[in-house]
């Protein structure tokens, strides 16, 4: 038996956007959320042929054993190796995002199983990994640079220095949101991000429905 193909939808943004947060609110409105960054990081410590890949690029001491005897990345070394080669971040790229793309359409697959009309693709790099051409509809997360900033300095695991290189690594945000379908401007508080979801809802409900139909929603911003 086969089953309908939920209707995909990436949801992207540069760092301290607040995509992760929007993503939590749809997933309480019901969308199927897949978190690719997260999973990214998962495989990095659970999936034998990344581990092999990782060493590889970083050498072998880029784990450690803790004291559960679990595998443990130094993901702040990572980091660091990662913004002076940019070469290596292509490989690691390369290395993990294939993986990543085929967990994804496993879940894709389950969604469909289980009926789920809406499944919400949320990714750092939706463009740069290719996730982007999989995507019936793709949302942007914007903020202004002093705003992003701010957020992402006060999660306490990076230095202002430090998120403004990311910054510069990332696509620029004009961009990200000349590539969207739906833009969500987020530089005000967690209350209004959380109504901006409620109103994306509905609009993703009847891009879908257009979707099914054959046609193709046009662009929109919020």
């Amino acid at each position: 038996m086969t089953f309908p193909r939920p209707f995909l939808v990436g949801v992207t943004g540069g760092i301290g956007s607040g995509k992760s947060s929007l993503c939590t609110y749809l997933a309480q409105g019901g969308c199927e959320v897949f978190e690719a960054d997260r999973v990214a990081k998962d495989l990095q410590e659970r999936d034998a042929g990344v581990i092999e890949g990782m060493q590889s690029l970083f050498g072998k001491d880029i784990y450690s054993i803790n004291a559960s005897g679990a595998l443990v990345l130094d993901r702040k070394r990572v980091a660091a190796e990662v913004f002076s080669y940019p070469a290596k971040l292509g490989a690691l790229n390369s290395l993990v995002h294939p993986v990543v793309r085929e967990e994804f359409r496993r879940f894709v697959q389950d969604a469909g199983i289980g009926r789920k009309r809406i499944v919400v693709l949320e990714a750092a790099i939706l463009f740069e990994s290719e996730h982007s051409s999989d995507m019936d509809f793709i949302v942007v997360v914007a903020a202004d640079d002093d705003i992003r900033l701010k957020r992402a300095t006060g999660r306490g695991r990076s230095s202002a220095d430090d998120i403004k290189k990311r910054m510069a690594m990332q696509w620029p945000q004009e961009l990200l949101i000349e590539k969207s379908d739906y833009v969500v401007m987020n530089n005000g508080s967690k209350a209004e991000l959380k109504q901006a979801a409620l109103e994306l809802i509905p609009v993703l409900e009847d891009a879908a429905e257009m979707h099914s139909a054959g046609n193709r929603p046009g662009k929109r911003g919020k």
